[in-house]
């Protein structure tokens, strides 16, 4: 049976469709126990955030800076929407992440022995109440996110 991996994934930024050399994405949700005399006793939910990073070759990281000079500089590319879209056999797994802000950091990464392409690292945040959804189910309840937009 065929599993899902890393080469079964699509990505779309926006509307930019890339290869990516590598990804991820994570949440950190502090949710934590609530403790009553050093007793657990309940829950209480914490905030949440998402980040994740990019790694481009430079023949889809030259995609980023058409994108970017059209923006008129990297911090100016509007915030954008990532699907991540895997499929093998009758497997599926859609990840959304909304909202995402992007910063270059390893900008260049050059090993004059060769042997390897060359790699850029554009770490992302996700701004959005929309947040995540994976295989169209949000991670935050709406109630969560009523009123903010």
């Amino acid at each position: 049976m065929s599993r899902i991996g890393g080469k079964n994934f699509d990505i779309a930024l926006g509307d930019l469709q890339v290869h990516v050399e590598a990804c991820t994405l994570d949440i950190t949700d502090n949710s934590a126990v609530a403790q009553t005399r050093g007793v657990p006793d309940g829950y209480v939910d914490g905030d949440v955030t998402a980040s994740g990073e990019f790694e481009f070759d430079s023949m889809n990281f030259n995609l980023l800076i058409e994108a970017a000079r059209t923006a008129g500089s990297f911090r100016q590319l509007s915030v954008f929407d990532t699907v991540f879209f895997g499929s093998a056999g009758d497997q599926e797994l859609k990840v959304e992440a909304f909202g995402c802000r992007l910063k270059v950091s390893s900008l260049l990464s050059v090993d004059p022995k060769g042997g390897e392409k060359s790699k850029h690292k554009v770490p992302f945040d996700v701004t959005s109440p929309d947040f995540i959804h994976i295989n169209g189910v949000p991670y935050l309840a709406a109630s969560e996110i009523e009123g903010l937009s």
